[in-house]
Order: structure tokens, then C-alpha cells, then sequence
């Protein structure tokens, strides 16, 4: 079977961000790589300011799922922060536990749907965190 998983961009502050999901997920990385463990390649050029920033990161999140990312090259352009993106999922096993990764990943950025009851026993919100990633939670009794 196949499985997906999301996979983030940054503009130099992965690091950051992913300790702030490790946080709110908990667990541990299964890979950190910075880009200085590679070996400097002239068609891959690396500054010495972006050699200690993230190749790939990974944390596992539940038993399937693997949350991703790295820091964009500088010679490769940055992101826009702002754009519509795709969001990132989160279904959690409790009303309590999809009420505490909301507000600890919504701290600092912008809510567009506050965490609320949308139907009786499933409770529903949408944010783009502090780093511009775009979330969605959720939890539902069935």
C-alpha cells in the first residue's frame, strides 16, 4: 500500500518549525540531515550562512504518517508565505488532544476558523501557522 506525507518547504526557519511540531505531536525525528553533511557541489551551491539549515527532516506522527520538510537554497528562490497552499490534515483521537495541537500550533499565526463544535461530537478549525503552513484539525466522536 502507499501511503502519503506531507512534505514543507522553508525559507531557512525548518528547524524552528519542525521543533514546534515536535512539540505539539510529540515523539522524535527520524532523520535530520543539514546540508553541510553533503559534500559542496558547484551545481548545487550551498552558502556557508545555509550550511548548517536543513537538507530533510522527518517526524513520524501516529503509526503511518511521516511530516517532512527542508530549507529552500537560496539560489533556488524563496516561498511565498502567503500564498494559497494545500493544508496539512490533523485528525486527533480526542476532542482535548485536537484542542491542544490547535493552540499550540496556531500560537503566533492567523486563524481563519476557530477550533468550535461544527455538528453534535465533531469539532473542527483551520489556521496558517506562524511559518505560513496551513492547517486544519479536527476530531470526531465516530
Amino acid at each position: 500500500m502507499a501511503s502519503i506525507n506531507p512534505y514543507i518547504h522553508f525559507n531557512g526557519n525548518c528547524e524552528e518549525a519542525f521543533n514546534l511540531y515536535k512539540a505539539a505531536f510529540g515523539g522524535e525525528f527520524s532523520k535530520l540531515v543539514r546540508y553541510k553533511e553533503f559534500p559542496m557541489n558547484p551545481d548545487f551551491p550551498i552558502t556557508e550562512e545555509e550550511a548548517n539549515k536543513i537538507f530533510q527532516i522527518a517526524l513520524p506522527i501516529g503509526k503511518n504518517n511521516v511530516l517532512m520538510g527542508n530549507d529552500t537554497p537560496k539560489f533556488m528562490g524563496r516561498h511565498n508565505e502567503s500564498e494559497t497552499r494545500s493544508k496539512i490534515h490533523v485528525s486527533a483521537k480526542s476532542k482535548e488532544k485536537a484542542e491542544y495541537i490547535f493552540k499550540a500550533l496556531s500560537e503566533g499565526g492567523e486563524i481563519e476558523m476557530p477550533f468550535n463544535e461544527t455538528a453534535p461530537g465533531s469539532f473542527f478549525g483551520m489556521f496558517r501557522d506562524k511559518f505560513g503552513i496551513e492547517w486544519m484539525v479536527e476530531f470526531n466522536v465516530d
